[in-house]
């Protein structure tokens, strides 16, 4: 039995007594933010919702509409401030609502919560939601970050609902006056999707020789402590501070490697000095983007996220729930993700040297290694399970309809 919304008009509506099914359309700025979303999509179509996606054009975009089944929409978005060209993606936004028609406009990221909101506005869209993935502004300068905070405070105010993805972000927002306390919440205990620590993501799932064929893969010996890191390979994400503990570790254990998955991208490069570390160490493994990351993390002895800033990062749940101690810099977003002392260890930002003292920490002792790992594992089933943020999301998606004057009938079927 699937259960099926659909919006009743009021009584003075011209079309009174129809049926219409609820249409939710996701916003993101580029394709790849939109895999934060697999399984959720495909969850809300079998609660009857008609979901559409918008982003950029490229193959990913097209990925994610067959992965899902749902129809995308191209728009082509700059990440950075274009005026001319904002201005002409937002008029073919409003172009994609009207022809989609949607009930509920669910926008991500800056650019794409910008223009989406402000095109769910414009167009009518009577449920407008401003999720919040991270705020760029918070390592910002000067003219940049004041120009990032009027962004954002723009996308609240067109919005009807701002959710953020962990409590600490949305006390940031708070803080800064981007959006009333009231009008902001965090969905459960944060994060955008959970984490399935039960199939994907579950070291009983792996065997001891998936970990050593995946090592053996990218040249790594089978009796070393490995240090991973999986994310954007760029300065926000604390890459000179690795590099730099790397350089002060690497000779006191001979048997240390570091497995590095992700992308270096332009926006926003790596330091030379420590881009050069990087590429140029043999103990050191660049595996680029890798989208198969189950073997990579079971590869892995500690997971670190050395960053600057976060929403609510993914890692150090998709690690906790592969029974990985993770290192990670005491900031908004991973302070939602890690507990301090039980599921790993959380150091000042922008400090090698105490990254280098946490790492040691956790190389001297297999035993504290073991039991992080077992807390953060049993913290990702008991916590960021995917079907509980599902179902509290499509809870939210039902009261924002009620609290517009929408009729929300759950019809079986």
């Amino acid at each position: 039995m699937v259960e099926v919304l659909y919006i009743c008009p009021g009584k003075d509506a011209a079309v009174a007594g129809q049926q219409q099914g609820v249409k939710l359309v996701h916003i993101t700025t580029v394709p790849e933010s939109l895999f934060f979303l697999s399984g959720q999509v495909r969850w809300m179509k079998e609660k009857g919702l008609e979901v559409h996606a918008i982003s950029s054009p490229g193959e990913m975009l097209d990925q994610f509409g067959e992965q899902e089944e749902i129809a995308t929409h191209a728009v082509e978005m700059a990440r950075r401030i274009d005026i001319r060209g904002d201005l002409k993606a937002l008029a073919k936004m409003c172009r994609c609502l009207r022809n989609i028609h949607p009930q509920i406009v669910h926008a991500h990221t800056p650019k794409g919560g910008l223009l989406g909101t402000m095109a769910a506005r414009i167009t009518g869209v009577p449920v407008r939601i401003y999720h919040i993935h991270g705020l760029p502004f918070m390592t910002a300068t000067g003219a940049k970050k004041t120009i990032l905070q009027w962004t954002e405070k723009v996308s609240c105010g067109f919005a009807g609902q701002v959710l953020c993805v962990s409590p600490s972000i949305r006390e940031v927002v708070v803080k800064n006056g981007l959006c009333p306390e009231l009008k902001v919440k965090v969905i459960k205990d944060g994060s955008i999707n959970g984490v399935d620590a039960t199939l994907k993501l579950n070291p009983r799932n792996i065997n001891a020789s998936e970990r050593l064929r995946s090592r053996h893969k990218h040249g790594i010996p089978p009796d070393s402590l490995v240090i991973g890191f999986v994310g954007r390979v760029i300065r926000d994400k604390g890459i000179a501070e690795l590099a730099q503990a790397w350089s002060e570790l690497r000779d006191e254990y001979p048997n240390l490697h570091a497995l590095i998955v992700g992308p270096f991208e332009p926006q926003d490069p790596a330091p030379p000095d420590a881009e050069a570390i990087l590429r140029s160490d043999p103990r050191i493994h660049l595996t680029g983007m890798d989208w198969n990351i189950p073997p990579l993390y079971a590869a892995m002895d500690i997971v670190v996220l050395p960053t600057y800033r976060e929403g609510f990062p993914g890692v150090p749940l998709e690690a906790g729930a592969m029974e990985l101690p993770v290192v990670a810099t005491d900031v908004p977003g991973c302070v939602d993700a890690i507990i301090d002392g039980e599921t790993g260890i959380l150091i000042p930002p922008r400090d090698s040297k105490a990254l280098a003292v946490a790492l040691h920490t956790y190389l001297n002792d297999a035993d504290l290694m073991r039991r992080h790992g077992a807390a953060g594992r049993e913290r990702a089933l008991r916590d960021f399970a995917p079907e509980g943020i599902w179902e509290a999301t499509y809870g939210e998606y039902c009261r924002m309809l009620s609290e517009v004057g929408l009729h929300v009938d759950k019809t079986p079927v």
